[in-house]
């Protein structure tokens, strides 16, 4: 009996190590996973918010941690953490081995209130409506063929408010003293033109200027709604960080996000319901003249994905296309301006270029962008030092993986610092300089479309941004034209150029660009419009 006990006791006993010694192996590999190091100077519950309340844009604090602590590490805001990455193989390593991993959305308070709770694509998490919304963006909407089929459009628009800048000229001007500039806003040109240019693309709608078929009333209340989207898109409330505080409105950016989408919503609406009533009578378009609205109609109507019904998916998506457009291109054509003002050099350069390839009798077309290399590297420069969206669009890793040797777990959010990525100087010589034509020599096979990870100011992997022909054949023809048909000039050479951003969900120039214009073509030129 004894003996049998004992042989009881050892045999329990070795089955216990048997269990214990993996048990203890795994808890002790689960204890010694390394996580990125962690900013100091967290506050109790609000984490590392405070450190935003500066002058400083958000992109530049997260710049000088990075210096700090490395090319990876983490920040808490509020419960929430958030790995914060600083150069191109940390982001090659995201897009690429864990691109999966990290291709939802965090479900943000402004996804709930300003995103039709995600029917917005770009905000929506990673699943099957996402799915369905993106392929129909990237086959249907921002397709190269659309992007061709609609050419006509964009001459037309840049031509127009080409012509229109040269009536300001010319009211202001006798013919005895035509030397004279005139001073205007080119932040708001450039506004303009983007909003009129992407509106006819999508409803066939011009806001300013002649010609235009909306109400100046509701072009002002558009307007102001999108730029208060914008805006209010990259607030970070309280429920974003403190979800359990997510009831309690505090600042009041719930109720302004609510009143924001009520107005988006009404001229969507009203956009929707004339067009229905258009296809109604007959007059049903196709080719060329059939916009966005007509197409996403044709897709979707009386259709329903995933709970979101017809109406919403579409205006969601015509509000996804309408402000990703708009608001990223005219930010990046008032920045390129800003720096070729900044380096007469690289202005002569381009006006040369334009000289040779164009001349003075006649405009520039699209086609001879492919022939206007040092105009192409100038946006790609603009886009290098000032990405329309600095921080990229906040991902949230839906699974637990290893990034860097480092243990990320799953709801961690994170954010690519693309302006740190952009200025890293072991890839980019002298790199807070603005020089064009380092994409001619020693970075003329780097592109912006997501393959080379130094440069990523439209994104990588699956979340990309899809319009990105859509965007780049708008800056370039925009940026020429204007470039060609006006010499311009700093209004006051004894003053730098205010480079101020005003960081929302993109970070704009948060001055007017005052410049002085003199037209610089043939007088016919400008008639012929």
């Amino acid at each position: 009996m004894d003996l049998a006990i004992s042989s009881l006791i050892n045999t329990t006993a070795i089955a216990f190590l048997i269990f214990l010694i993996p048990l203890g192996l795994i808890l002790l590999g689960r204890s010694k996973k390394r996580e990125a190091p962690i900013a100091k100077g967290a506050w109790p519950i609000l984490g590392h918010l405070p450190i935003f309340n500066g002058s400083q844009s958000p992109h530049r604090v997260l710049g000088a941690l990075a210096d700090k602590y490395g090319p990876i590490f983490t920040i808490k805001l509020g419960s929430k953490h958030a790995l914060i990455i600083n150069n191109w193989e940390m982001a090659k390593e995201c897009f690429t081995t864990n691109d999966m991993a990290l291709s939802s959305r965090p479900n943000l308070v402004a996804t709930q209130h300003l995103a039709y709770k995600g029917a917005m694509f770009g905000f929506a998490p990673y699943g099957p409506y996402w799915r369905n919304l993106r392929k129909i963006a990237t086959l249907e909407i921002l397709t190269n063929r659309r992007v061709k089929q609609q050419q006509h459009i964009r001459v037309s628009e840049v031509q127009t408010s080409i012509k229109e800048l040269f009536d300001v000229w010319y009211s202001k001007n006798s013919e005895s003293d035509s030397s004279n500039y005139v001073l205007v806003d080119m932040k708001q040109w450039f506004t303009h033109l983007t909003f009129n240019m992407v509106l006819r693309m999508v409803v066939g709608k011009r806001y300013f200027g002649a010609r235009t078929n909306v109400d100046e009333e509701e072009a002002q209340r558009s307007v102001k709604a999108l730029k208060d989207m914008m805006h209010l898109f990259g607030v970070i409330t309280v429920g974003d960080v403190i979800p359990c505080l997510k009831l309690f409105d505090f600042g009041g950016h719930v109720k302004a996000m609510k009143g924001t989408l009520k107005e988006l919503d009404e001229v969507l609406g009203e956009w929707l319901k004339e067009r229905r009533h258009e296809r109604s009578l007959g007059e049903k378009v196709d080719g060329e003249d059939k916009d966005i609205m007509d197409v996403l109609l044709s897709l979707l109507d009386g259709k329903t994905i995933e709970g979101f019904d017809c109406d919403t998916i579409i205006k969601a998506t015509i509000l996804t296309i309408f402000s990703g457009g708009t608001d990223t291109s005219s930010v990046t054509l008032i920045w390129a301006l800003c720096l070729l003002l900044k380096n007469p050099l690289a202005m002569k350069k381009a006006k040369e270029e334009l000289d040779t390839h164009i001349g003075k009798e006649r405009h520039v077309n699209e086609l001879d962008i492919s022939k206007l290399s040092y105009i192409q590297a100038i946006v790609k420069e603009s886009l290098r030092l000032y990405p329309a969206a600095p921080l990229s669009g906040p991902h949230e890793f839906s699974m637990d993986c290893s990034v860097a040797g480092y243990h990320v777990k799953k709801g961690t959010r994170l954010i690519t610092n693309l302006w740190k990525i952009h200025t890293d100087p072991n890839v980019w010589p002298n790199p807070l300089e603005f020089k064009p034509e380092r994409f001619l020599t020693t970075h003329k096979d780097v592109d912006v479309k997501g393959n080379h990870f130094e440069l990523l100011p439209f994104g990588s992997g699956r979340r990309m941004c899809p319009g990105i022909s859509f965007g780049l054949q708008m800056v370039h023809y925009a940026l020429a034209s204007f470039l060609h048909s006006f010499d311009i000039l700093n209004p006051t050479t004894s003053e730098l150029v205010d480079m101020t951003g005003k960081f929302g969900l993109t970070n704009t120039k948060a001055t007017p660009l005052e410049v002085l214009v003199k037209p610089c073509l043939s007088f016919n030129c400008y008639e012929i419009m």
